[in-house]
């Protein structure tokens, strides 16, 4: 009996939403063996290369927590909205928060075989950097006037 798309949607944001690295091995029972993943930093295929941005993310960022706000399921695909929430290990001790979005398509046992995260690199990463910040502010009122 396949999973139905509303509990595999459930099941995909309760582990995005406890996220932990240890519990990274569980993205085997949520993603498609062959899953495609692409957001603004990487596109990859497969459970071992998405295993693999996470473990990264966890190089890079402290306490790592994402926030769902909005889902939404129609037939295979589903549309998630989200708050990241996380700490910057080398540049700012301050909280930082992005947000996104993300669509998601379920095969038919109810995993994922498509993630596509939708969210602005230079307004909610790029800006927030010391060394970026002024340079991402001069071409943003350049690209406006």
């Amino acid at each position: 009996m396949n999973a139905s798309k509303e509990d595999a949607l459930a099941r995909l944001v309760a582990f995005y939403e406890s996220i932990s690295e240890a519990a990274l091995p569980q993205l085997a029972s949520i993603y498609a063996t062959d899953a495609a993943f692409k957001d603004p930093f990487n596109e990859v295929r497969g459970i071992d290369a998405i295993t693999a941005i996470f473990r990264h993310m966890y190089q890079q960022v402290n306490q790592p927590r994402f926030v769902v706000t909005t889902r939404v399921l129609q037939g295979d695909d589903a549309f998630i909205t989200w708050d990241f929430n996380f700490y910057m290990k080398r540049f700012s001790a301050a909280p930082q928060t992005i947000r996104g979005a993300t669509h998601l398509r379920f095969d038919s046992a109810g995993r994922v075989c498509l993630h596509r995260d939708y969210w602005d690199a230079a307004e909610e990463l790029y800006e927030k950097l010391p060394l970026l910040k002024g340079l991402m502010r001069w071409l943003r009122r350049r690209a406006a006037s």
